[in-house]
Order: C-alpha cells, then structure tokens, then sequence
C-alpha cells in the first residue's frame, strides 16, 4: 500500500488501527471508532474527470504559462493583474467552469460518506464544484479557495447574477457590475486575497476528527496544509495520492495510498463492502459513457490533458499580445504573496521558463517527451 515510503520504523505498532493498511482502516470505521471523518482534497482527485490541475510539470497550468510573457505564470490568478486585465483570467474561465465535467468515483465516495453519517467535514482546495455535483451536502463543504458558485463586483461587492456570468464565461466575456460597472469575478480566491471565513471558523473541527483522509494534494500552501496536523497525534490518517507529502507518513497510525486517487478509493471500499454500491452511485450519476471514459486509463487522460492545456495556453496568448500586456506591465506579487505560493511544478522538478520561447515552441517540445513521460507519470 505504499508504505515503502513510510518514516514509521516497521516494529512501531499503530495506536488505534491493528496494522498500516488499508483493511485495518477498514476495520476502524466498520468498528464505529470512526464517526467524525474529515476529508481535505486537491486537484488530484478531478483529475480522471479531465480538469487539468495547475501544478504538473507536463499538463499543469502554471507550467505551460510560464511560456507567456507573465512576470509569473500565476499571474493570471493574481487580483492585481485581474484589475489590470481580467480578459487571460476568463479566457480560462471558459474551460473550467462547472458543468463542462463530472465527478469521478472519489467524490462519489465522499458524498457516500455523507451519506452514511460518517462525513464531519470535508476541506477542499478545487474550485471546481465536483463534490456539490457527486451530492455533498454544502454545509458540509468548506471551499478553502473559494469555487465557481458564487461571484460578485470586486469593487462594491454586489452578487452578480448565476445565468449571466454563465453567459459571459461560455463567450469567454468579461462581466461588469450592474450597479456601479466594477469587474465581476467568481468567488475563487486569487493571490492577494484571504481564504474564506468560513476556513478559519470550522478549522477546529480536523482538531475533533477521529479520522483524517487525505486525497491529491501537494499540501504545501497554507494555512491548508496544516490541516492534517491539527488532529490528535493517535488518530488514523490515509494519504491517497501520488507521493508522499506533508507530514504524512510520519505517525504511527498513518497509512500511505500512492497511486491515482480512484484506485486507492476503490480499494478502500471493496475492504468496507461498499464498493459495489459505490460504482453503481457513480454511474448512476455520471452515465455509462462517462465512467468507462474515466476507466479508459492514465495514458489516454494526459494526451488529452496535454492537448486540452496547449490550446488554453494558446488562447491565453493570443488575448494577452491583442491587449499588449507584457511582463513590463503586470503588477508585482508582493513577497508574502510569493512566499506563499506552490512550487509551479510541485512533484519532482523545476519548470524551467524560457521566457523567449513562443507557445508553440513549448507545445512542440513538450509533445516530443509526451509518451515517455506518461509511461512513468500515472493518472
């Protein structure tokens, strides 16, 4: 189960589960010792429902930016650049809006958790909404960077309404507030701004969880990232994700799950008995052609990730030079905002920019090392 990794000497007995594995924590929630479980979730686990994340060196966002002419590739999710040019954020908006994708079998699980009793809350770090759409009840969700659900003038805060912005995004159109022609812009927190209220007044209850389960994310931006840490030290913690991250792997009641999100899901709930259940949720909800889409495996999913990135990239650019916005013309980040920012590429290297290079020739580039690279990357 990935333990290999694991900074617990082998003769260190758990606490509260019988073993490190998968079956114990199965056996720890079917015991009734886990009645309050707290989920936190990154872009890891949408990305078998064909979002592209931000931060693979391959097929993230931040990466394939960094051809452009940006200070930084993130700026785009930056509010003062957003003031200056909003045009390159909803160019993105456009591809990325909710209702374009749809839930994959770890946010089924979730919503099964909930309905169960068992859900205490779930933390996500996406903005994509999956986890409303797989059926999570919203008080339930904490959206620590904001979503696509709600939007508002950044200047006089008014709500902007749903069916207009949605009609903007799908033109890929700037909106403007119909009470004082402000920019609008999705409630997704942008750098620069703080994390919702509602983060820092339920962050206590990961402090209350009895059990902690972590699905793809790099939990290297905070405060998220010490979510995991506020449990008490003998509660059980389950990593599913690509690697080892955070401090996970270094209590004795930690189990680590390295490989995609849905695998490590799907063997979670063959051990509790739900898993056919569980798929039949999921494609009752999705429809065949959807599931067996997800099914179809990693390969598939990044030459499509790849291709879907590139020509975001490229419209991004294109808006970009028609609007003469260089690198000379962006705002500046301020320190503390680029402290706290993820690595561009957040698994095992640096994204070198060229900041010469032409989109195109980074899109050729990439091309030429795709298929090796998906050969070891996985979903």
């Amino acid at each position: 189960m990935g333990q290999e990794v694991s900074a617990v000497p082998e003769t260190t007995k758990p606490e509260n589960l019988s073993e490190r594995s998968l079956p114990a924590v199965a056996d720890y929630i079917k015991s009734g010792k886990a009645r309050k479980v707290v989920v936190l979730t990154g872009a890891g686990i949408s990305t078998a429902a064909g979002i592209p994340d931000f931060r693979s060196p391959e097929t993230g966002l931040y990466a394939n930016l960094a051809a452009l002419e940006l200070e930084e590739p993130e700026d785009v999710f930056s509010l003062p650049f957003f003031k200056e040019n909003p045009k390159p954020f909803y160019v993105l908006a456009k591809d990325l809006y909710p209702g374009k994708f749809h839930p994959t079998i770890s946010h089924v699980f979730i919503s099964l958790l909930a309905t169960k009793g068992l859900l205490y809350q779930l933390f996500t770090q996406n903005i994509d909404c999956l986890e409303r759409a797989a059926g999570v009840p919203a008080d339930l969700i904490v959206e620590a960077h904001g979503s696509f659900a709600s939007q508002r003038c950044i200047d006089c805060k008014t709500p902007y309404p749903d069916d207009k912005m949605r009609e903007h995004v799908s033109r890929a159109e700037v909106p403007h507030c119909e009470k004082c022609n402000g920019l609008v812009k999705p409630d997704i927190v942008f750098f620069h701004e703080n994390l919702p209220s509602l983060f820092f007044d339920r962050r206590h209850m990961a402090e209350e969880a009895d059990l902690i389960l972590v699905l793809g994310t790099s939990l290297t931006v905070h405060p998220f990232a010490g979510l995991p840490d506020l449990a008490p030290f003998e509660v059980p913690r389950v990593l599913f994700n690509m690697e080892r991250v955070g401090s996970l792997g270094s209590q004795p009641d930690d189990v680590l799950v390295l490989g995609d999100c849905d695998t490590g899901v799907r063997q979670l709930a063959s051990a509790l008995g739900w898993r056919e259940e569980l798929e039949a949720e999921w494609r009752k909800l999705v429809g065949d052609e959807e599931a067996d889409r997800q099914l179809e495996g990693s390969s598939k999913r990044q030459v499509e990730l790849h291709d879907e990135v590139s020509q975001l990239v490229h419209d991004v650019d294109k808006v970009l030079h028609v609007h003469d916005v260089s690198s000379s013309g962006s705002s500046s980040p301020s320190p503390e905002a680029v402290a706290e920012k993820e690595p561009i590429a957040a698994t095992q290297q640096e994204v070198q920019q060229n900041e010469s290079a032409s989109v195109k020739e980074s899109v050729e580039t990439t091309t030429t090392t795709l298929t090796e690279e998906v050969k070891v990357s996985g979903a």
